[in-house]
């Protein structure tokens, strides 16, 4: 059987370090045995396809995995990355680290407790320069014991401290996150996944793993709109989209610590890159390059040109990208696309669409570094151990948050892509299993990251894979979200960082006490019914409009009483060529409001926002409407 043969690649699992891994054990592998009757075949046939091509390069391709590093190494590395390196100095002062250290919620805090601690031990024994003690950041208790010794750190007492200390802080409907087989299922992003995983691990609210038959049964899962409504990436401006990854990353650490996973990372390494223009060559190099052709480029435009190509002549071939095209001729079209790509003389019409794909799929796998990040690799493979659907939804949501910005376009433009080869499959014979065992290993392995996997592991690794790719593709527009408590934890690092909280008293418990004490005063004084503000649309308009707010007032109101006003009342517009219309109409779904200012740096508003809900929560914000940048120009 094919499925069976050696895969001459490697993946990484993350190791079980709790009781509870066992049983996680078990429906990991009964969720597994459920994909047998979905074919590998176009897994190791791409796999082989890769290795004959690595081969003619002398090249070896393999699955990516975790290189061991030193006790300490790693929570270094780990600190750093999650904004939080001045903890390792000897003295801290009041600084960002100290700020964010504010914004963490129990869960949160115990993870970074637990890296400090690890770190602090490790350098100790090392004998080398002196380190803070963990207690000097975390605080201790009358005996001297350490906020984390004084309290039981077995797994069952420690979720159960986790669900008293903080979530009993926040009462909140955790129903919700209940299964409940056979209908829509509520995906709750007001909630720190970490925290809600505590409750449900604590009350024994453990799901059976759902057998994955085909793409139909995949279970739907709607997020709810709050008063807030929803955020989606683009949605932030990139300063505040800058403090996301950080954020991300702790909460990561903190779901997989309450699920008793240990989140491995690889270390960053440089990797070489090839003298060229386009293949092998850093996301961040070619972005640059475009950037001085068409400024504002997110995405690799050679990638671009590839996805249009089989967009408009690719979608409804048969086998489109499982059927490999010539490497001769592959080889010999990657080398014209160097020659001739940025001069405009490469004619895509002559190209047979098989060899497009080819040339897609060799564009993936020629980054000098993962499109999933050397760092992040083993942890999006890992994703499979996690035996709940919604859990493994959530750390991917945070893996994609975590990715720089670069890799996250780009693989956005790919998904969307691969969503619409699966959107034709009465035609092209590709449904949603046949497109992720093929683009798996592309995505999965790298030469830049040889190592072995366990004797008889390649099977459930290879369809773990695949999965976690069919998850990517299926579920793209959910894991495109920026959490609401992701957000609101921007909001309190950007306002901690206007008026600064005294640090007077370092420890977490008193530190979070005060945090929900201010969020608290705050509530209380949000008890006005109305407000009436104004909204600015300077690029639009020389007037303002003023907006009478009450419980029921949305930003799709608004723009419409705009819209309203600017048909009907003649308004003294500014520019009439700076006034885009879309299909000769100024409809108010071609406008967009934003937050502006306050606790936020710049913020598109989901049209479902309550305004005054909204103004409670950031009073100093001025509100702006724009023309939607997706509407084009009609001069």
């Amino acid at each position: 059987s094919l499925s069976t043969r050696n895969c001459p690649c490697k993946m990484n699992q993350i190791p079980p370090k709790s009781p509870l891994a066992s049983l996680f054990s078990e429906r990991i592998n009964s969720r597994v045995d459920s994909l047998d009757h979905l074919s590998m075949d176009s897994f190791w046939l791409e796999v082989e396809n890769i290795k004959q091509s690595s081969e003619a390069e002398q090249e070896e391709c393999s699955l990516a995995d975790v290189k061991a590093q030193e006790e300490g190494d790693a929570e270094a590395e780990w600190l750093q990355d999650a904004g939080l390196s001045d903890l390792l100095g000897e003295r801290a002062s009041e600084n960002d680290n100290l700020v964010l250290l504010s914004t963490l919620t129990k869960t949160q805090a115990a993870a970074v407790q637990r890296r400090l601690d690890t770190y602090s031990r490790s350098r100790r024994r090392k004998s080398k320069h002196p380190v803070r003690d963990v207690r000097d950041i975390f605080g201790v208790v009358s005996n001297g014991e350490t906020v984390a010794e004084k309290e039981d750190t077995r797994p069952d007492q420690l979720w159960h401290n986790l669900q008293t200390a903080n979530v009993q802080k926040q009462p909140q409907d955790y129903s919700c996150t209940v299964r409940n087989p056979g209908k829509e299922e509520v995906f709750n992003m007001d909630i720190a996944y970490s925290e809600q995983a505590a409750v449900l691990l604590k009350g024994s609210f453990l799901s059976e793993s759902r057998r994955i038959k085909d793409g139909n049964a995949l279970t739907k899962f709607k997020i709810p709109k709050g008063r807030l409504g929803v955020t989606r990436i683009g949605d932030l401006s990139a300063q505040d989209m800058k403090k996301i990854p950080t954020l991300a990353l702790i909460e990561l650490t903190a779901l997989c610590d309450v699920l008793g996973f240990e989140l491995k990372r690889n270390k960053a390494v440089k990797l070489k890159t090839a003298e060229k223009r386009l293949f092998g060559v850093p996301l961040n190099t070619l972005l640059e390059n475009d950037q001085k052709l068409l400024p504002n480029t997110k995405v690799p435009l050679l990638l671009q040109a590839l996805l249009s190509c089989l967009e408009k002549r690719g979608l409804e071939t048969e086998g489109i990208l499982r059927v490999s095209g010539s490497q001769t001729r592959i080889k010999s079209l990657e080398q014209k696309l160097e020659s001739d790509f940025y001069t405009g003389l490469f004619r895509w019409d002559d190209v047979h669409q098989n060899d497009v794909s080819g040339l897609l799929k060799r564009f993936i796998r020629e980054l000098p570094a993962p499109l999933l990040t050397a760092e992040y690799l083993p942890a999006f493979a890992a994703v499979q151990n996690i035996p709940d659907l919604k859990q493994r939804l959530q750390a991917l949501n945070l893996l994609i948050l975590i990715l720089p910005e670069p890799n996250r376009n780009t693989l956005k433009a790919l998904l969307e892509f691969l969503s619409k080869v699966v959107a034709r499959e009465n035609n092209n014979k590709m449904n949603l299993w046949n497109v992720s065992t093929v683009m798996a290993p592309n995505l999965f392995m790298h030469k830049g990251l040889p190592n072995k996997i366990p004797e008889g592991k390649e099977k459930q690794l290879a369809e773990g894979a695949a999965d976690v790719v069919r998850m990517m593709i299926h579920y793209q527009d959910l894991l495109w979200t920026v959490s609401s408590f992701l957000v609101a934890q921007v909001r309190k690092l950007n306002e901690s960082n206007s008026k600064r909280y005294q640090f007077c008293d370092k420890r977490i418990k008193n530190l979070l006490r005060k945090i929900h004490a201010d969020k608290d005063k705050a509530e209380k004084n949000q008890a006005e019914p109305s407000k009436t503000v104004k909204v600015h649309a300077s690029l639009l308009l020389k007037d303002s409009l003023e907006v009478h707010l009450n419980n029921a007032t949305r930003v799709a109101d608004v723009l419409k009483q705009f819209q309203k006003n600017l048909c009907q009342n003649g308004w003294n517009i500014v520019n009439t060529v700076s006034l885009l219309k879309c299909n000769n109409s100024m409809e108010s779904t071609n406008l967009l409001l934003y937050e502006v200012g306050g606790n936020i740096g710049e913020h598109c508003l989901d049209p479902d926002t309550y305004l005054l809900d909204l103004y409670h929560i950031n009073p100093h914000a001025e509100w702006i409407i724009k023309q939607n940048p997706s509407c084009p120009r009609v001069y």
